[in-house]
C-alpha cells in the first residue's frame, strides 16, 4: 500500500496524541504514588528524599532509613492505601572539638575520624570515632591512652562532639618473638629490623613505636637476608602483632620456616636467541658452582645479562632464572634462560603520591622510558634504586593494561618523607679534646634530589666550618657532580709547636663504571697559613723573635731559649702562606652489603694525586685503602686492612706540611703525629715532621657482648695493628753552617734555608727517622647509639722506636709518643 502525505500526517498526528496520553498517565501515576507515602516529625531533612526509601515492606524501609545514620528513630505503619513514615532526626555536627591532646596534633586527628562538621550524629558514630582513636594512639606509640566522647547540645538541632584524651606514657614494642628459627638466633633477627624493643634509650628513639607498615618492610628484610644466605625456601609463617595491657606494649610474635642451606650446583646460560651466543654471556654471571646460594647475586646476573642483550640489539629479550633443585645433596642449579619475549612497549609511565619530590627525580631512576620495551628485570632494578635514595617512605611499581595489546601503563607509586635534618653534636676525642659541630642537611634539596650540607665545628684545638653540595646526575647523566667548601683551624702545639689554617675547596665528578665501581677525578686549591705562637704561655718562636723582657744569657739554661720548647726550623721554613693547586683521581670499589654497619664485602680505593697546576707546592702523591669483612659466625664480623701510601717532591725539597702525619689512624695505642721522623736537636719529643712513605695493616673481630640486648648498639672488639711511617725529605743533607755542633746520636742533620738571629737554634734540624715497624694489640668496646658512634679503645704497643737517651746528660732523643687509651664519638639531639 502506498503511503501518501495525507496519511503520514495523520498517523504523526496519531502518535503524538498517544504519546502525550501516556505521558499524562505515566504523571497522574507518580503524584498518586506520591501522595500514598505520608512522611511526619521530619524538619531538616526533605520529604522527598524521605518518600525515595518508600518503597517495600515497612520492615525493609525502616532499616533502610536508619542506615543512612540521618535518624534516631523510624517507625513505619500502614493507613489504608497510605504508607506513613514517622522519623526522629539525629542532631547536626555544629563542631569537632578534641580535649587534652598534647602528643598527637587536632588537625590529624580530624581525619581519622567520621563525626564531620555539618555531618549528622549519632552515638554509634561517635562509639566508633572512639575507638579509631585510641587505635590511633596505640599505633603512634601511646597504648594506654583512654579517649571518650560526649555531645554538647546546641539550639536548633545542632550540638558539639567533643573528645576528650587522657594521654599515657609512651607504649612501644616490648617484645619481637622469633620461632621456628635455627639458622640464626632471634637476636641476631631482630638486628635486621628497624623495628626495635623498648629499652632505656626509648624516651630519644620512635623505632620502637608499632607501625605495621614498619613491620612488613622489616620481615622483607629478614627473608632476603636468608635468600641471600642460600635459605632459598625460606617462608614468613605467621606474624601477629597484639597490644599487651598488663605489659604496656605491643609484642610481636613472628614465626618462620627457614629450610635447608642451598649452595650453588651447575651454572649456565641457555640463549633461544639465534645470533646470540650463550658461552659469549657467562662471563656477566656472577653466580659460581659451590658458592653459597645468594638471591641477590642472581638478581644481579639478571640485570647483567638483561643489559648485555639489550646492548647488542634485543630490546624485548627476557632473562629468567630456572632452578634445578637437588633436595638430598641441597644444590640449585642455576639456568639463565635467554630468549625472545613479547613485543610489548611502555605507554606511559606515572608517578603518584610524590607531593614534593619533582618526577624527573624518580623518572631518571629507571632505564626506560615511554616507548621503550617493557622489561620486568629493568622495572625491578628501577624499584631497588628508587628504594635506596631514602627519599620514600615507601615506593610500590605496578602495571595496567594499555591503550592496545602489546601496550603498558606503568604506575610508579610512592610516599615522600623527610629528608632534612638539623643536629646539634657534641662529644670528646683524645687528639681534638672537647668538640661540638651544628651542621644542616638535606639529601633531596627542593625536591631535586640534590645533597646540601653545612656544617660548623669548635672544639679545644680545631675550629671549622665546610659546605658541601652534590647533584647526583649532572646534565641528565648519572654522573654525581659537586664541590665542597672548608676551612679549619688546628692547633698543633703537642706535636709540632705550631698553629694552622687550611682553607679553599674542591671541584669533583664521579662516574659510576658499574655498580661496585666508580671513578671520581677532582680539582682543589687550598692554602695553608703557618704560625708558631710566641707568647709567655707558649714560646714557641722566642730564639728567632726574644719576648719583651726575656733576654737569653750563654751558659744561664733558665733563660735559655730552647728550655721552654721551640718549634723546628723545618716548622720556622714552612711558616707563612703556601698555596696548593691539586689534581686527583680517586678509584673506588665497594661491595659491602651494608655502609654504616659493614658484615660482608670488600672496599678499596686508590687516591693517586698531583700539585703543582700552579700554586707553591710541587709533588706526586698515591695513598691507598683496602678493607675487607667476612661474618665469621653468626653476628662476629672478622676485618682486615691494608693502607700505605707515599709523597715525593717533583721539584726541589718536598715542605714540610706536604708529608704524613700519622699515629692511631695507623697504628692504635700511638698518638696523633706520634709515629715518624722527628727533630730532636731543639725539643726532644714534640717536634714531629711527618714521613713520605707509609704502610700498615690490621686484623680486628668483632662480636655481641653476652647478655646485652642487640639493639643497644654495644659490640666488644679486639685488634692487632702493624704499620710504620718514614723517610723525612725536607732540607739539605749538605751542612755549611759552621755553628752547628753536631746531632745526637740516631739522628741525621738537616741544613734550611733559614735565617736565625739567636746563638741558641742554627738553621739545622737532627732527624731521626727509623722505619721500625710500630705494632700494637688491644680491646675495644663499640657503640651504635642513637646519640651516634662512638667508640673506646685500649691499645698496648708491642715495637716501637724506643728513641736514643744520651748516657752523659740522660736526656732521652726522639722516639714515638704512645697512647694506650683512645676515645671519640659524639652525641646528636
Amino acid at each position: 500500500m502506498t503511503s501518501t502525505p495525507k496519511s503520514r500526517s495523520f498517523r504523526m498526528r496519531l502518535s503524538r496524541s498517544v504519546g502525550l496520553s501516556a505521558f499524562m498517565l505515566a504523571v497522574s501515576g507518580g503524584v498518586v504514588l506520591a501522595q500514598a507515602v505520608v512522611v511526619q516529625g521530619n524538619r531538616r531533612v526533605d520529604a522527598e528524599t524521605i518518600r525515595s526509601y518508600g518503597q517495600g515492606a515497612p520492615q525493609e524501609i525502616r532499616q533502610n532509613l536508619l542506615a543512612t545514620g540521618l535518624f534516631s528513630n523510624v517507625q513505619v505503619s500502614r493507613r489504608g492505601a497510605q504508607t506513613v513514615i514517622s522519623v526522629q532526626e539525629n542532631d547536626s555536627i555544629n563542631r569537632v572539638a578534641f580535649e587534652g591532646n598534647r602528643r598527637l596534633k587536632s588537625d590529624m586527628l580530624l581525619q581519622q575520624v567520621q563525626s564531620k562538621a555539618g555531618g549528622p550524629m549519632s552515638q554509634a558514630l561517635i562509639d566508633s570515632d572512639v575507638e579509631r582513636l585510641r587505635e590511633v594512639y596505640r599505633r603512634s606509640g601511646y597504648g594506654l591512652s583512654s579517649v571518650s566522647g560526649r555531645i554538647a547540645p546546641l539550639p536548633n538541632g545542632r550540638s558539639d562532639v567533643v573528645f576528650t584524651i587522657n594521654e599515657s606514657g609512651k607504649t612501644g614494642v616490648k617484645s619481637i618473638n622469633f620461632s621456628g628459627n635455627g639458622a640464626y638466633s632471634a637476636s641476631r633477627l631482630r638486628g635486621l629490623m628497624s623495628t626495635t624493643e623498648s629499652n632505656f634509650l626509648s624516651f630519644i628513639k620512635t623505632s620502637d613505636v608499632y607501625d605495621a607498615d614498619r613491620v612488613t618492610s622489616d620481615l622483607e628484610l629478614v627473608r632476603r637476608f636468608y635468600l641471600k644466605n642460600g635459605y632459598a625456601d625460606f617462608q614468613v609463617v605467621g606474624n601477629t602483632a597484639r597490644f599487651d595491657e598488663a605489659a604496656g606494649g605491643w609484642v610481636i610474635d613472628i614465626t618462620v620456616d627457614e629450610g635447608p642451606q642451598y649452595k650453588v650446583g651447575n651454572v649456565s646460560v641457555d640463549s633461544a636467541l639465534r645470533d646470540v651466543d650463550a658461552a659469549a654471556l657467562q662471563r656477566y654471571v656472577v653466580t659460581s658452582a659451590g658458592d653459597t646460594y645468594n638471591a641477590e647475586a642472581v638478581e644481579k646476573s639478571l640485570v647483567n645479562l638483561t643489559t648485555e642483550v639489550s646492548r647488542r640489539g634485543h630490546a624485548f629479550a627476557q632473562v629468567r632464572p630456572r632452578g634445578d633443585r637437588d633436595s638430598a645433596g641441597r644444590l640449585i642449579g642455576i639456568t639463565y634462560v635467554v630468549d625472545e619475549g613479547p613485543r610489548v612497549y611502555v605507554e606511559r609511565i606515572n608517578v603518584r603520591g610524590n607531593t614534593r619530590t619533582r618526577d624527573y627525580v624518580v623518572r631518571r631512576e629507571l632505564d626506560l622510558g615511554e616507548g621503550d620495551a617493557y622489561n620486568k628485570v629493568m622495572v625491578d632494578r628501577a624499584e631497588r634504586r628508587l628504594n635506596n635514595l631514602g627519599f620514600f617512605n615507601k615506593v610500590r611499581i605496578t602495571n595496567e593494561p594499555g591503550s592496545a595489546p602489546d601496550r603498558v601503563i606503568m604506575n610508579i607509586d610512592v610516599e615522600d618523607k623527610a629528608t632534612g635534618s638539623f643536629s646539634i653534636a657534641g662529644g670528646y676525642s683524645t687528639s681534638d679534646g672537647i668538640i661540638g659541630e651544628v651542621s644542616l642537611s638535606e639529601s633531596n634539596f627542593l625536591g631535586r634530589g640534590q645533597f646540601v650540607r653545612i656544617a660548623g665545628t669548635l672544639g679545644q684545638r680545631t675550629q671549622g666550618v665546610d659546605f658541601s653540595f652534590t647533584e647526583p646526575y649532572f646534565l641528565g647523566h648519572r654522573i654525581a657532580a659537586g664541590f665542597d667548601l672548608f676551612s679549619k683551624f688546628s692547633d698543633n702545639y703537642n706535636t709540632g709547636r705550631f698553629e694552622s689554617r687550611v682553607t679553599g675547596g674542591q671541584v669533583r665528578l664521579t662516574f659510576p663504571i658499574t655498580e661496585e665501581f666508580s671513578i671520581t677525578p677532582r680539582y682543589s686549591l687550598y692554602q695553608t697559613e703557618i704560625e708558631i705562637p710566641n707568647t709567655a704561655d707558649r714560646p714557641y718562636n722566642d730564639c728567632t723573635a726574644p719576648l719583651l723582657g726575656i733576654t737569653p744569657i750563654p751558659g744561664n739554661s733558665v733563660f735559655n731559649c730552647l728550655s721552654n720548647g721551640e718549634a723546628t726550623i723545618a716548622v720556622k721554613e714552612a711558616a707563612g702562606t703556601t698555596l696548593t693547586s691539586l689534581v686527583g683521581l680517586n678509584f673506588n670499589y665497594n661491595s659491602l652489603d651494608n655502609v654504616q654497619n659493614p658484615r660482608n664485602g670488600f672496599v678499596a680505593e686508590l687516591k693517586p694525586e698531583f700539585a703543582g697546576v700552579g700554586g707553591d707546592s710541587k709533588f706526586l702523591r698515591v695513598a691507598a685503602d683496602a678493607r675487607y669483612y667476612r661474618e665469621i659466625f653468626d653476628d662476629v664480623v672478622g676485618f682486615a686492612r691494608l693502607q700505605g701510601g707515599h709523597v715525593q717532591a717533583t721539584s726541589g725539597d718536598l715542605r714540610m706540611i706536604d708529608h704524613y702525619f700519622l699515629g692511631p689512624t695507623l697504628v692504635r695505642g700511638f698518638a696523633p703525629s706520634g709515629i715518624g721522623p722527628r727533630d730532636v736537636l731543639n725539643d726532644p719529643t714534640a717536634n714531629a715532621l711527618g714521613g713520605t712513605t707509609y704502610f700498615g695493616g690490621s686484623l680486628e673481630v668483632q662480636f655481641p657482648i653476652f647478655g646485652l640486648p642487640r639493639d643497644l648498639g654495644l659490640r666488644g672488639a679486639l685488634f692487632a695493628d702493624a704499620g710504620t711511617l718514614f723517610n723525612y725529605d725536607g732540607g739539605s743533607k749538605s751542612i755549611t753552617n759552621p755553628a752547628f755542633a753536631g746531632c745526637p746520636a740516631g739522628a741525621e742533620p738537616r741544613q734550611f734555608n733559614v735565617a736565625t738571629t739567636s746563638i741558641y737554634q742554627t738553621n739545622v734540624a737532627c732527624v731521626r727517622d727509623k722505619n721500625t715497624i710500630r705494632s700494637s694489640v688491644g680491646v675495644s668496646l663499640l657503640w651504635q647509639s642513637p646519640l651516634g658512634p662512638i667508640r673506646f679503645d685500649y691499645a698496648y704497643a708491642l715495637s716501637k722506636d724506643e728513641g736514643q737517651r744520651d748516657p752523659t746528660t740522660g736526656i732521652k732523643y726522639g722516639g714515638d709518643r704512645t697512647q694506650a687509651f683512645r676515645f671519640s664519638g659524639g652525641t646528636r639531639f
